[in-house]
């Protein structure tokens, strides 16, 4: 037998003719239209992925802009007003000296929400183009774009807690600026791109290059 150096072909449930439910996990005959255990539609791809997933993903990078460019955090202390964006709040805690707390702000609220953007149009873009990851690693890569997703508010819940506690009528207030807002929807959006994203595709796109 003539040893062609590929690995054998892999069995999917797609190739045999299955697919199974989303919701509950039920394997059904393909043709089915309904799951008879849970009652969901049954689609062996989301066709409509990409185009949700490229939707909330320009939606979050448009309000990721507001984000940088408008104030986080507006001081009042006896009656002088500061506002600082986020750039400007960790340029503050450096001159300050607080290293480690400026450090997760700029990697909590710059380098993660970035990361996910370019993961997320990475992911994407691989369905259509060829890629030097396997099929495995993007695999890997989705999953922690989805991990990640969840700890993204971290600095909106810190400007939440300070608002509620600093409250102390002339002599000092904390107020949540615009910026809140937009970093809040920013992390949505892309939670939602992320979660639009069907990675049964990325293993049909690896198996299309390997045909």
């Amino acid at each position: 037998m003539e040893n062609t150096g590929r690995a054998p072909a892999v069995l999917t449930a797609r190739r045999a003719g299955l697919v199974g439910c989303t919701h509950c996990g039920k394997v059904h005959a393909r043709g089915r239209e309904r799951c008879a255990r849970c009652g969901a539609r049954l689609e062996s791809r989301d066709e409509r992925s990409l185009q949700r997933v490229w939707a909330w993903w320009f939606a979050g990078l448009v309000v990721y802009v507001p984000a940088n460019l408008y104030p986080m955090l507006v001081t009042t202390m006896l009656g002088s007003t500061s506002q600082s964006t986020i750039m400007g709040g960790v340029i503050d805690l450096m001159h300050h000296g607080s290293y480690g707390v400026a450090t997760i702000v700029f990697v909590a609220s710059i380098c993660i929400p970035v990361g996910k953007f370019l993961a997320i149009a990475y992911l994407a873009l691989s369905i259509r183009h060829r890629v030097s990851m396997s099929a495995h690693g993007r695999q890997v890569l989705f999953e922690a774009v989805e991990f990640i997703g969840r700890w993204s508010m971290i600095d909106v819940f810190v400007v939440a807690i300070l608002s509620s506690l600093v409250q102390l009528d002339f002599a000092a207030s904390i107020h949540p600026g615009i910026a809140a807002v937009s970093f809040a929807l920013s992390v949505a959006f892309t939670m939602l791109s992320a979660q639009s994203f069907d990675p049964r595709l990325i293993w049909d796109a690896s198996e299309e290059d390997a045909a």
